[in-house]
């Protein structure tokens, strides 16, 4: 089953040089078309039902108002246009595109600082790929739901994606739950849709949660700060970005700066952070797969791993090895994942015990902890 027709880009920017710039890096991308641009919230907003666009890319530096008009007109529509924040690597950048993804937009990608015209092009499009590369997938899966039942002879594909139409197999509830008191550590691995998943999840762990929570969600430098402190804002327990040295702690969540790798080190019978600049794994920096070797090691069977919403296979080398030691291995499931890249290619190597919705997924956490 391929995707009958392209995917539709209409490009929301003030600055009339970027507008340009972005739709000649779509125009560079199969299967893709800039449909229009629109140099503000309610010119968009007017666009929206002649174009009908698939993906909105958005500017952060638009004015707050006109960004708010174009969400709250996508939400109050129930429309199935995605938004895709252009931000910078800059902390204000990553205060308003963080609260884009709470708002449900799809993924972001950060504008680069390159004076060669040609770099800044090619910085663009290796981000702006994967990530239409995950929405295509995800329209995909969504069109798999709606013929459920019926007999497909192929698995749907496009540009070279392929998504097996067939329900993953997988053991699960094969990993006993523990002992109360038998769990030291949960490990999360959460890229695409992490943000407004962890809103979720982490505001529900109760005050005097046992353990404390490590986290690896895929993000530049700033943003993995902001996303901890919007965490900590909305929870009972105290969130913050892992810093080296820092000692582990009950009811914390330590969440891995962005473009640095984090592990996991015993020193004098305790356990620290250990933050390094050693290469990105998966592409990816930080990297599930880094953070959860170390928690193999280091915990065993009182690990609690968990694989939630994102693209790529990042963390499942990781879980593999901490499933070896005995430890659990929790995924999200499908149907509430924004991208169901991670958990299912966990779930097709059979290391999974549980999948849970997202609504589920804070309870089944303190139940394998508790």
């Amino acid at each position: 089953m391929m995707l009958e027709r392209t995917v539709r880009v209409l490009v929301v920017d003030d600055n009339s040089l970027r507008r340009s710039v972005l739709s000649d890096v779509l125009a560079e991308i199969a299967q893709v078309e800039a449909v229009g641009t629109a140099g503000s919230g309610p010119i968009a907003v007017a666009k929206l039902e002649s174009l009908k666009p698939d993906i909105i890319t958005l500017d952060f530096e638009m004015p707050e108002t006109d960004r708010l008009v174009l969400l709250n007109k996508l939400k109050e529509t129930g429309s199935k246009t995605s938004v895709v924040m252009v931000s910078s690597l800059s902390r204000e950048g990553a205060k308003v595109t963080m609260k884009a993804l709470e708002l449900g937009a799809f993924a972001f990608l950060t504008r680069p600082k390159l004076s060669d015209p040609r770099e800044g092009k090619d910085s663009l499009l290796s981000q702006l790929k994967p990530i239409i590369s995950a929405f295509i997938v995800s329209k995909l899966l969504a069109i798999r739901k709606e013929i459920a039942g019926q007999e497909i002879s192929e698995p749907p594909t496009v540009a070279g994606t392929s998504v097996s139409h067939r329900q993953v197999s997988f053991p699960e509830a094969n990993t006993p739950i523990p002992p109360a008191g038998d769990i030291q550590i949960v490990a999360i691995g959460i890229s695409t849709g992490g943000p407004n998943a962890l809103a979720q999840v982490i505001p529900l762990l109760p005050e005097h949660f046992r353990v404390p929570v490590v986290v690896v969600q895929h993000m530049p430098p700033e943003f993995t700060r902001v996303l901890a402190e919007s965490l900590h804002s909305k929870s009972r327990l105290s969130v913050v970005e892992g810093a080296d040295g820092m000692q582990l702690a009950p009811g914390t969540v330590f969440i891995a700066p962005g473009g640095k790798q984090m592990k996991i080190v015993r020193q004098g019978g305790i356990m620290r952070l250990r933050i390094t600049d050693d290469p990105p794994e998966n592409h990816c920096k930080p990297s599930a797969d880094y953070l959860f070797r170390s928690i193999a090691d280091l915990y065993g069977k009182k690990a609690l791993g968990v694989i939630m919403t994102g693209m790529g296979s990042d963390g499942v080398a990781g879980l593999k090895m901490m499933k070896k030691m005995g430890a659990c291995v929790l995924a999200q499931d499908e149907t509430s994942c924004v991208v169901f890249g991670m958990p299912f290619e966990a779930m097709r190597e059979g290391i999974v015990d549980v999948v849970c919705s997202l609504s589920g997924m804070a309870e089944e956490i303190v139940k394998r902890v508790n």
